[in-house]
């Protein structure tokens, strides 16, 4: 949905590093079987981690293959094959964009996304039936957090991000309801992500919503007094990456307590040094103030 949970480069093996590929591929491949060529192009590196995180519990044993796409008609890719995890991580991946593009239109009356939202729609209907529940509940989750922003009446981020990192704890523990523990964990994994994800996206874009006079939650929970961009980021950028840095910690705790049987070297690089380097790469674009340093 956002982008946000990718490997950091610098510290991934080539092994890795291949290997996340196969999954992002997978990924396109799984949109493409099971909804269409057209939904192809909302593929997300969100639920990229999601297929991979979720495959790490399955006992079985991956199989790849070598393709070619639209994208790299020349040179093969390695592509892992479509498994139950994969077709999972494309109904996620399509139906949040698929609400997303709706929020887009109720705030913005966006012609793009309204345009978008047509053209998912039709892909979308004929797909859902066999995670209709799933579907259902992440309508009504994403219901409660847009209300939530509307009403714009949230005392604390804790209060406000709750609804997107329920609906991410959500995503992860239904996908698996035969084992409690580990359904408790991926739902306090997911949790802590969710809240990660909500609050690096508004500040993210703190500054563009400022200035389009949006709801930005970080704005709306810490700027009562209505201070300028610069003089927020100031007072609120230390709290904020405190809460970034515990919510990553705590998926990495999470993680921990999850059976693995693959792909632990490449959930440690995400959990471990993925966040923590994204926080530092969001960071830096609102590190400018009057065009110094801050």
């Amino acid at each position: 949905m956002f982008g946000y949970v990718t490997p950091c480069k610098m510290e991934l093996k080539l092994k890795d590093y291949e290997k996340f590929k196969s999954y992002y591929c997978g990924l396109c491949k799984a949109i493409k079987n099971n909804f269409g060529n057209i939904p192809r192009f909302v593929l997300n590196y969100d639920m990229t981690f999601l297929a991979i995180l979720l495959d790490s519990i399955e006992d079985s044993c991956p199989k790849y293959e070598t393709q070619r796409c639209m994208v790299h008609p020349i040179k093969k890719k390695i592509v892992l094959e479509e498994n139950k995890p994969l077709k999972y991580a494309a109904f996620c991946n399509v139906s949040l964009t698929y609400f997303k593009l709706i929020d887009n239109i109720k705030d913005e009356q966006s012609l793009k996304s309204k345009i978008l939202k047509r053209i998912l729609s039709s892909y979308i209907n004929k797909n859902h039936t066999l995670y209709e529940e799933s579907f259902n509940n992440i309508d009504k989750i994403l219901k409660d957090l847009y209300a939530l922003e509307e009403n714009n009446i949230s005392s604390s981020i804790d209060e406000l991000s709750h609804p997107f990192a329920y609906l991410t704890g959500y995503i992860l523990s239904s996908y698996i309801s035969e084992d409690n523990e580990v359904s408790n964990n991926l739902y306090n994994l997911g949790y802590n992500l969710g809240k990660w994800i909500y609050i690096l996206d508004a500040w993210d874009d703190l500054e563009r919503d400022m200035k389009e006079n949006k709801f930005n939650g970080i704005n709306s929970v810490f700027n009562k007094d209505n201070k300028s961009y610069e003089a927020l980021i100031l007072n609120t950028k230390d709290r904020i990456n405190l809460i970034l840095t515990f919510c990553a910690r705590q998926c990495l705790h999470f993680m921990n307590k999850l059976p693995l049987k693959k792909n632990e070297e490449l959930l440690y690089n995400i959990l471990q040094f993925g966040l923590m380097e994204k926080i530092d790469t969001v960071f830096k674009r609102s590190e400018k103030c009057n065009g110094k340093s801050i």
